[in-house]
């Protein structure tokens, strides 16, 4: 897709409440209780701000999800119909070297597809 063609992409205002239970789920795999509580409530708190999309992707290390899956596609039509897009929610793993995507997997992949170098809005601790 050319630069005259990108896709502009909308962003709410702020996080929907219901990306907080998404995301603690997911940290509930990787650390205990009470780490994966306080990361929520430093999530709440803290500022929205962007990265590139391909920043996240290099610093996240995970592998791009095709347009055939269909979430990535459900994030597609939301785009292309111009519906403001959750910030996405990360958390820096120092001790890996990575970014952890806590939600929004499917919406940055859905991002990256049209424009790598789409300013993605996204909270991070």
């Amino acid at each position: 897709m050319s630069k005259s063609n990108k896709i502009e992409i909308n962003w709410l205002p702020e996080v929907e409440a219901h990306d907080y239970p998404a995301a603690a789920s997911y940290l509930s795999i990787i650390y205990n209780p009470d780490r994966v509580a306080q990361i929520i409530t430093d999530l709440k708190t803290s500022t929205i701000v962007q990265f590139k999309a391909k920043d996240i992707f290099r610093a996240s290390q995970l592998s791009l999800l095709g347009v055939s899956n269909s979430h990535v596609q459900k994030d597609r039509k939301k785009i292309n119909k111009g519906i403001a897009l959750s910030p996405l929610l990360l958390v820096r793993d120092a001790v890996n070297g990575r970014v952890i995507i806590a939600d929004g997997y499917h919406r940055l992949c859905a991002i990256y597809e049209s424009d790598e170098d789409a300013m993605i809005y996204c909270k991070i601790v």
